[in-house]
């Protein structure tokens, strides 16, 4: 089977623009030297990168390789324009404005009982939109590129949210559509955890890896799962839904309506539940608002062993998924993702215990350097690509 020539120009232009992103600027050998392409495929991308106006090539006083005629560098063009990004949470919203090169110019974030109040969320997500705009100097004109998450699975086919168990008050709204009509723009709409993977990919910890595999544990639990350097959604748009896997022993109803999902076990809220109860000294449980940020609490031992726990349950589940597809890297993230060593410890020890050595042994575990922002930053190199910068 011949790979789809979209796909391959995309697997090389991402990696090329990430690393001029990154680097500010940088040679044609400094391109293949840190994205591991060879110096023909280099040369091919940025030929058509320049051909698209997307990068810019200067001379530099220093001759190439110390000695010869002057080095040429490549930077992101200087054209003008702007990104929005929105990541809608369970309870919250959070818009922002961004270059082209995706540094953020403005951010704007509102509280609000998503899952279950979908008209008012999408009416807050065009608002903040706006408003984030506005404050990052720019208009509604020079938006080049809109990208949203949500919280749930998403029919790909359809654009519609169709799993009445999961975002049950959303089934048949096109988000795409909805945010489109407030704002007056074409939008791409996609899973939080596929957005916190792509962000984690853009501008984290998942930067050198093709296969890998974004946890975002929350008050959900999902995965963003990239292949290939390739979002995997599966043939409905719903793979990743890791939260309803069924726990054995556990027997807490869910949201979706099934007894014993990991997501009753091991949810944000259930672990600062747990951990306002180990920490409690008066005979009574902590008030959970009253619980210090989660990298604080790590450093408490009885805290510590909470989230390794966690860790644990949560890896169990994620084990299966390296045996079935032998990723290069897991990476956690969400708001147990900043439960440092401990959460990253108890997720490592099952993958160690229950996947085949042969891929527990070539899996790097690791917590997202983005924290609450993967997402949020994921939306925005997904806007990206939609506006044409990389794809």
């Amino acid at each position: 089977m011949t790979l789809d020539v979209g796909a391959r120009r995309r697997r090389t232009r991402d990696p090329v623009l990430t690393a001029i992103t990154e680097l500010g600027s940088a040679t044609r050998a400094d391109l293949s030297r840190v994205t591991g392409l060879s110096r023909s495929a280099v040369g091919e991308c940025v030929a058509g990168l320049l051909s698209d106006g997307l990068i810019v090539e200067t001379m530099t006083d220093e001759p190439s390789g110390g000695r010869g005629r002057p080095a040429t560098v490549l930077r992101l063009s200087s054209r003008r324009g702007v990104l929005l990004g929105i990541d809608l949470g369970h309870a919250h919203v959070t818009a922002a404005a961004a270059t082209s090169g995706g540094e953020v110019l403005a951010e704007c974030s509102g509280e609000l009982d998503v899952d279950h109040c979908p008209e008012r969320a999408l009416d807050l997500a065009a608002i903040l939109a706006k408003r984030a705009l506005r404050r990052s100097g720019h208009r509604l004109d020079e938006v080049m590129g809109i990208a949203a998450g949500i919280p749930g699975p998403l029919d790909m086919r359809t654009n519609v949210v169709s799993a009445p168990t999961i975002l049950s008050d959303w089934v048949d709204l096109d988000p795409a559509a909805e945010l489109e009509q407030r704002l007056g723009r074409a939008v791409l709409v996609g899973n939080d955890a596929d957005m916190g993977a792509q962000g984690e990919r853009a501008f984290g910890a998942a930067r050198r890896f093709d296969d890998f595999l974004y946890i975002k544990a929350s008050h959900g639990i999902g995965a963003g799962i990239v292949l290939g350097g390739q979002t995997y959604r599966g043939s409905t748009g719903i793979a990743g839904e890791i939260g309803h896997t069924h726990i054995p022993g556990a027997s807490n109803w869910c949201r979706c309506g099934s007894r014993g999902c990991l997501e009753t076990v091991v949810s944000i809220s259930a672990v600062r539940e747990r951990l306002a109860h180990v920490l409690s000294t008066s005979g009574s449980d902590m008030d959970v608002n009253l619980l210090p940020p989660l990298a604080e609490l790590a450093r408490n031992s009885s805290a510590a062993r909470v989230l390794t726990d966690a860790g644990r349950t949560i890896g169990r589940v994620v084990a299966d998924l390296v045996n079935c597809l032998n990723p290069a890297a897991i990476v956690l993230g969400g708001e147990l993702g900043a439960g440092g060593t401990p959460f990253v410890g108890g997720v490592r020890e099952s993958i160690d215990r229950y996947a085949q050595p042969a891929s527990a042994n070539t899996v790097q575990v690791t917590a997202g350097q983005l924290g609450a922002r993967a997402e949020l930053l994921g939306t925005i190199a997904t806007a990206m690509r939609a506006s044409t910068l990389i794809g």
